[in-house]
């Protein structure tokens, strides 16, 4: 019967949806994850009378059809691109974006990886690196010997060596924006790689040009609400029973129509 196979669908599609939420709920403490939704579309028709149709040779025509559907599909988890909220820490690297832009990092690959999470560390040359050790784009080394590191809100990182009577310019962050953020590709470790959907990355200083500005020591977080998400499980598995409902019900005619005589 139809309707086992248009409500098997429906129970797929719930089972992503699930799968999406929990995928949110795991990232709720991961540093700037922005969370994801699924989204549906109804499948294919069978029209057995079309709306319009002639229905006498005196030019009469169909009010209404008569169609069935095949059940849903998922036809994409987009990302909701918001901003998370930032939350202060002790910690010299730590840097958030407020507004628009990604900190631009160096993979180990060739490739440029873009991310909202600021955490960084130093590597064994002074560079900056993410957690994974990856650099940031341009690469920045903070001197061995410097007893404090600034980062201003337009990203010009300064270090105080001893001695000196002023900071030290020793480098300058740059974030990038993209005409279509939902179109970035996820390759986990808190990073983005950009497609053909989310268009060229435009690089330029924080604070300029529509991009965000910088916080230092502060990250931003995940912006998943746990009140949000928890509902939208709750209904997606009031959907997925009422589907297996459905299941059930086309079963138990099929087998009253088997056991006629």
């Amino acid at each position: 019967m139809r309707a086992l196979y248009t409500a098997a669908t429906g129970m797929m599609a719930q089972e992503v949806n699930v799968q999406t939420i929990s995928n949110n709920i795991a990232n709720m403490r991961t540093t700037g994850y922005k969370r994801q939704r699924a989204e549906f579309q109804d499948l294919l028709y069978q029209n057995y009378r079309r709306a319009g149709s002639s229905t006498s040779d005196s030019g009469t025509v169909l009010p209404a059809g008569f169609e069935l559907g095949s059940g849903v599909k998922v036809s994409a988890t987009p990302r909701v691109m918001s901003q998370g909220t930032v939350t202060p820490t002790e910690k010299d690297l730590d840097v958030s974006i407020r507004g628009e832009g990604f900190f631009r990092i160096q993979m180990p690959d060739g490739r440029t990886g873009y991310t909202r999470a600021g955490s960084f560390q130093l590597s064994a040359t002074g560079s900056i690196v993410t957690t994974e050790g990856y650099s940031l784009d341009p690469d920045i080394t903070i001197p061995a010997n410097a007893s404090s590191i600034s980062i201003s809100s337009q990203g010009l990182v300064q270090a105080t060596l001893p001695g000196a009577s002023a900071a030290q310019t020793v480098g300058q962050i740059q974030l990038a924006r993209f005409a279509n953020k939902s179109g970035l590709e996820s390759i986990g470790d808190n990073l983005f790689i950009e497609t053909a959907a989310s268009g060229t990355a435009q690089a330029d200083n924080p604070g300029s040009e529509g991009t965000g500005t910088l916080l230092q020591r502060s990250l931003e977080e995940a912006n998943v609400n746990a009140v949000t998400e928890v509902s939208d499980l709750i209904a997606a598995q009031r959907a997925y029973e009422m589907n297996a409902k459905v299941v059930n019900a086309a079963q138990q005619m099929f087998e009253a129509t088997n056991n006629l005589r």
